[in-house]
């Protein structure tokens, strides 16, 4: 891992964004992680002088479905890469009618509805609890939205994104179940990223791109899927505008994270070190290898 002091930006590509534009000295590199293969190699370059590590979460050709993406080592490989911050881009439908096709909203909460997926890099042998409280980082939060205003990008500040399991859509008595439980904009893919990433004491934010309205909306049926591929496509030209803006906002940034992602370890092992499981030591020297020394 990079002992380097300065941000390395980590973004994962939702659907639809496979690649980012204007990258310099493109690498594209396959990062082993001892929880799996993750969905792709990993592309490495530069943005703006800024160093940049790029994840295609579903694999470039779009060759994994959301219940199989192996989330641990995806997390996994980009801090063994040096990742720092990262930031999340996700296809999502909108369960507003304020968050209409084409909005891009910055959510700071989480509701997960997934079952069938490793949710933690911790177990048996090396039991760790992390807050989840604040699951995003405000600093990446602001800097997106920021970024967003300055290419007249439409985006909402905070939002509650519900994850599904998938691969399956909701159906309307879900959906209604959702919005009245408060949430804003349903996916299949931020959970459980945004869990390991809090692990994995990286600062981290998501970018939800409402891609349609989910089925609770009156419209849903008239809706086909040429417009929505059209919509998905114009989101990911969008947020390649968004990364090429938001890389050295994150980038200028000195000194530890104000909310603290960095240390979310600090306090979160329960096993007693005498009680440590060698191999699961062994297995977390990326992800928490700064409390686990000793």
């Amino acid at each position: 891992m990079s002992t380097s002091t300065s941000p390395v930006i980590g973004i994962i590509g939702g659907s639809g964004l496979y690649q980012i534009d204007g990258l310099k000295d493109v690498e594209w590199r396959e990062v082993g992680s001892p929880f799996g293969e993750p969905s792709d190699a990993l592309c490495f370059g530069t943005l703006e002088g800024h160093r940049v590590v790029f994840l295609p979460r579903h694999g470039r050709g779009h060759r994994l479905a959301p219940t199989d993406i192996n989330f641990r080592a995806n997390i996994d490989a980009l801090k063994r890469s040096g990742v720092t911050d990262l930031l999340s881009l996700s296809a999502v439908g909108g369960l507003r009618e304020e968050y209409p096709p084409g909005t891009f909203v910055v959510v700071d909460q989480f509701i997960d509805r997934t079952f069938a997926r490793e949710k933690s890099f911790f177990g048996t042998g090396l039991v760790a609890h992390v807050s989840m409280a604040k699951p995003v980082c405000s600093r990446l939060g602001d800097a997106v939205v920021s970024a967003c205003e300055g290419l007249g990008v439409v985006v909402r500040r905070g939002g509650t994104y519900l994850a599904m399991e998938g691969p399956q859509f909701s159906s309307a008595a879900e959906s209604h179940m959702y919005r009245s439980w408060g949430c804003d904009v349903i996916g299949m893919t931020n959970m459980p990223e945004a869990k390991l990433a809090r692990e994995a004491e990286l600062c981290y934010a998501t970018v939800a791109m409402v891609t349609d309205f989910d089925c609770w909306h009156p419209d849903h049926d008239a809706v086909t899927v040429d417009q929505v591929v059209s919509v998905l496509l114009g989101n990911a030209g969008k947020a390649k505008g968004l990364v090429k803006n938001v890389v050295p906002l994150l980038g200028a940034h000195a000194g530890p994270c104000a909310q603290g992602c960095h240390k979310a370890l600090e306090h979160a092992i329960i096993t007693a070190p005498t009680a440590w499981d060698a191999g699961m030591v062994e297995k977390l020297s990326a992800v928490a290898g700064r409390v686990l020394r000793r």
